[in-house]
């Protein structure tokens, strides 16, 4: 009796043995399945091929360049042009300059501008809100030259205005003899500055940007359908301008956005209007697909709290005060890693806003995002006995250390 029950007792140690065998490997099993995902959920392929003399891809939020190909050179830009015609009017009417009611006197040289027209008459005044949607949806280069000449007294003092507000913004590689884009020696835009330029306008000035998006406009009887076909094909996209000359070829900026992430594609020198169309939207798919734009601190956020010496409080919060917005592929925000540098020994008095370090967020050897750290808070001198007390305590640390 005594020994079958021994035997009992070492089958049942045996079962559970196996049990346990079997459970480890599952969660081995598991545990790799998992890591295996989370590899391939970050896997990017290259950049799509795209048929462009130049072309870029910018997050419009954080300004990151995800692709890219002779995006510095300096082309012609045709009817691009008039997103910084558009830019600078916006500017204007900021500023107080001018109004959206005001009328404006047509020219001969307005009315007799070739290529794409609104089909303004010369000699006729035109509301300034009309002109824009005439220059923006239907592309109208006389509508662009009635601007210029309303604004700045003539084309030539509008074209100083733009290269000026070039300047500004750090568009290195472009210059502008004329407000149209019709062909001009050294009228110049590169694929980055239109990105550039495409950025500042979203951000700047978004009740413009929106009229990037109507369908359509009608004036004096003639209905114009917006020349951006991807309006239509993508209901992401809401917005930007298209051009075309023969020293520019088919060119087109886009820009859309998808479950919070803006951006823009640019493409120059493509063959034909169905391929800058569909170039770009080959950008847009492949950012969409595989890179998310990830906030990284909301403001004003508390990433540690240090101790003090001499200070009325022992501690002092240090963070970031500004909102950061960072790109990362897609579903690597928890793999972020970050590292903390703070000065050693914080002394009071310590003023909100002070640098006292810098933080840097890093992912796979790549850093994202790399910027100084502030008090949150001002820290007072304390009295003079904690400041004598506190003065004790770290001679003595040093001491023995």
């Amino acid at each position: 009796m005594q020994a079958k029950a021994v035997k009992q007792f070492m089958i049942k140690d045996n079962d559970i043995f196996y049990y346990c065998c079997v459970l480890v490997c599952a969660l081995l099993f598991l545990t790799g399945s998992n890591a295996v995902l989370a590899q391939q959920a970050r896997i990017i392929p290259r950049a799509p091929d795209i048929a462009a003399t130049s072309y870029v891809l910018m997050d419009a939020t954080t300004g990151d360049i995800l692709v890219e190909s002779n995006a510095d050179i300096p082309l012609p830009p045709a009817s691009l042009t008039k997103i910084m015609t558009d830019y600078v009017v916006a500017s204007e009417l900021e500023n107080g300059n001018i109004t959206l009611d005001e009328e404006v006197y047509i020219s001969v040289k307005a009315w007799q501008m070739d290529g794409s027209k609104m089909f303004i008459q010369e000699g006729t005044t035109v509301r300034l809100e009309d002109l824009i949607y005439g220059m923006v949806v239907q592309s109208g280069n006389d509508a662009s030259v009635a601007l210029a000449e309303h604004v700045a007294g003539s084309e030539d003092a509008f074209a100083d205005m733009m290269n000026q507000h070039a300047e500004l913004l750090g568009l290195d590689n472009s210059y502008f003899v004329n407000a149209h884009g019709m062909p001009a020696d050294q009228h110049v835009m590169s694929a980055r500055d239109l990105a550039t330029l495409a950025q500042a306008l979203i951000e700047r000035f978004p009740d413009n940007y929106e009229i990037y998006s109507v369908p359509e406009f009608t004036y004096n009887g003639i209905r114009q359908p917006n020349r951006n076909s991807l309006l239509f094909q993508d209901r992401n996209v809401d917005g930007m301008k298209t051009g075309f000359t023969e020293a520019a070829g088919y060119c087109l900026v886009a820009s859309a956005t998808r479950d919070g992430m803006r951006l823009i594609a640019v493409v120059m020198g493509t063959d034909s209007v169905n391929a800058r169309a569909i170039e770009a939207q080959k950008l847009l798919t492949y950012g969409f697909r595989f890179y998310e734009t990830y906030e990284l601190f909301t403001g004003n956020e508390v990433l540690s709290s240090n101790q003090v010496w001499s200070g009325k409080s022992n501690s002092v919060d240090i963070g970031v005060q500004e909102q950061v917005f960072i790109t990362i592929p897609n579903n690597s925000g928890d793999d972020l890693v970050t590292e903390l540098q703070i000065e050693e020994s914080l002394k009071a008095p310590i003023n909100a806003g002070d640098i006292l370090g810098q933080v840097t967020i890093s992912f796979d050897d790549q850093v994202y995002y790399q910027g100084e750290v502030i008090a949150l808070q001002t820290i007072e001198r304390g009295s003079l006995i904690k400041r004598i007390m506190d003065w004790l305590t770290l001679f003595f640390m040093a001491l023995f250390s």
